[in-house]
């Protein structure tokens, strides 16, 4: 296959050497799938490939680069994890733009799972390794730790009625957002209002020509001692020493910033220390989401006020003063210069939220009509209620007469669900900026496996006991031969035993690898999918 796409390109451009575009294709045949333009850009802005006069790539070192990342990944992870790892599973055919399809990508949300691995479980393919189907249209399918609501959006995309129960009310404001049936219009004309209104408050003057000229100093600075991609290139190759080399620098640059901020008499931040926002947010920035939420607090209608504050939610987020590196897991407030491991050059904090926030609701309203688009008329209902015992049926029926009669009637046909892991994520504190300015009440005491309670042995078994009584008050819901799928990373071997307790047998498991994480840790990690049903 290589050789004879090679002499294709050849014919063309009579040398090894070709064109982004020609890369793309030729890759897009070796690899048999697609590989666009903007693919191989990216090998070539983080220094994978290097190129020649002209923009020209070297075909032989595209593919020595794809062979050694991509067919010896998979024997690499297997002997490290084992020769069950089921690959098919990894999706790693799919580009990140598909993995993060229309609603997927409202908010980031720390630990969910992929629509491809719902979708493959609750759809009606069948194949050599699914060789059942679970779930049909018009039943009804339960996420009873429904986080963003990833498994509800693909429940309706294929016409399964969804409920999705989480106990952090600010999570239930996502899956919520995902899942409204908007008048796009009217929430384009509340957006372009909000806008309008943001651009008539006078800005902090110092504020613009200070970062104007921070800007201009860094892009100078950042040209000279980290010039791209070559220096990515050096640090891929091993050539340089990135700690020390950037260690150096950094500090250089820190004078600069410092003179600069004298020189504007620029406030970083605010007087107060009490809260997550006065934490962990430039001043001007502060001032600026305190003006966005206060134009929110006019829209009358309720599911456009919920996702222009998912908007502001998302604005702020990406506007906390932390390094890039550390936007998943934050570690400390960074109101200097750095340097940034993940863009290798130099970068500065985030003095403005207003073009973030235009920026957001542009995109949002665009994954919001395509996904108008894909949806169904299946019901979908979000619960912010404690799973081991909120009474399903009757809460479903305040929320929705109609789903809640169908619901009595029919039952829950089954789970797909990934419950927290043990000792992982604090749910509550992940969002914390959220429920600080919208003033949610937090249930952080109510999680299960949370992070602050660590993985000891009585963390683990209080873990244990929690999931198994989450299954044990659906079942109550459930026909009697439901299927529950579960995502679950068991490295203290722990499902069994909840199965056990729930009074539900494993039938099946399916181990999966996670190639794309949001941590710096990129060590072969996977998760199994448990099968379970009645005993």
């Amino acid at each position: 296959m290589y050789q004879l796409s090679l002499n294709i390109l050849s014919n063309e451009s009579n040398s090894n050497l070709v064109t982004v575009k020609e890369a793309s294709r030729w890759a897009s045949t070796f690899l048999s799938r697609n590989i666009s333009n903007s693919n191989i850009s990216y090998l070539i802005q983080y220094g994978k490939i290097q190129t020649f006069d002209g923009g020209l790539i070297d075909i032989a070192e595209l593919q020595s680069y794809y062979n050694s990342y991509l067919g010896n990944r998979e024997i690499r992870w297997k002997e490290k994890l084992g020769d069950d790892l089921n690959w098919a599973l990894s999706f790693d055919h799919l580009r990140e733009k598909d993995t993060t399809k229309h609603v997927h990508r409202l908010h980031p949300y720390k630990g969910k799972y992929i629509p491809q691995l719902v979708e493959y479980f609750i759809d009606s393919h069948i194949d050599s390794f699914k060789r059942d189907i679970f779930f049909n249209k018009g039943d009804t399918i339960l996420d009873p730790f429904s986080g963003s609501g990833t498994t509800l959006v693909q429940a309706n995309e294929l016409g399964i009625n969804s409920i999705g129960i989480d106990i952090s009310k600010f999570n239930c404001s996502i899956a919520e957002a995902k899942l409204s049936n908007y008048q796009l219009h009217e929430l384009e004309e509340e957006i372009a209002n909000i806008i309008f209104q943001l651009n008539e408050i006078p800005v902090n003057a110092k504020i613009m020509e200070f970062e104007k000229e921070l800007s201009n100093e860094l892009s100078m600075f950042n040209q000279k001692h980290f010039p791209s991609p070559q220096f990515k290139r050096k640090v891929y190759k091993d050539e340089i020493d990135e700690d020390v080399y950037s260690q150096e620098k950094e500090k250089k640059f820190l004078d600069n910033y410092h003179q600069l901020l004298q020189k504007y008499n620029i406030k970083l931040q605010s007087d107060q220390n009490h809260t997550f926002l006065d934490k962990w947010y430039i001043k001007n920035i502060y001032d600026e989401i305190k003006n966005i939420y206060a134009l929110s607090n006019n829209i009358k209608n309720k599911d456009i006020k919920n996702i222009v504050c998912i908007i502001l939610s998302r604005t702020i987020r990406s506007c906390r003063a932390t390094m890039h590196s550390d936007l998943a897991t934050l570690k400390e407030p960074q109101f200097n210069s750095y340097y940034c491991h993940k863009h290798k050059k130099i970068c500065k904090p985030i003095f403005s939220s207003k073009n973030w926030f235009i920026r957001y609701a542009n995109d949002t309203v665009a994954r919001l009509k395509e996904f108008s688009t894909l949806r169904t008329n299946a019901y979908s209902t979000v619960l912010s209620a404690n799973s081991q015992e909120v009474d399903i049926i009757s809460e479903v029926t305040k929320n929705n007469l109609t789903f809640g009669k169908l619901l009595s009637k029919n039952k829950i046909s089954g789970i797909f669900s990934s419950p927290p892991y043990v000792g992982q994520i604090d749910y509550h504190e992940q969002h914390a900026y959220a429920y600080d300015l919208f003033g949610f009440e937090r249930n952080d005491e109510l999680e299960i496996g949370p992070l602050y309670k660590g993985k000891g042995k009585k963390a683990r078994d209080e873990y244990a006991q929690g999931i198994a009584a989450v299954l044990k008050n659906a079942r109550k819901y459930m026909i009697d031969d439901f299927n529950v799928f579960l995502v679950a990373n068991d490295k203290w071997n722990l499902y069994p035993e909840i199965a056990k307790q729930a009074d539900m047998k494993i039938i099946n498991s399916y181990e999966r690898p996670v190639l794309n994480r949001t941590e710096r840790d990129k060590n072969p990690y996977s998760e199994t999918i448990f099968h379970l049903k009645k005993c």
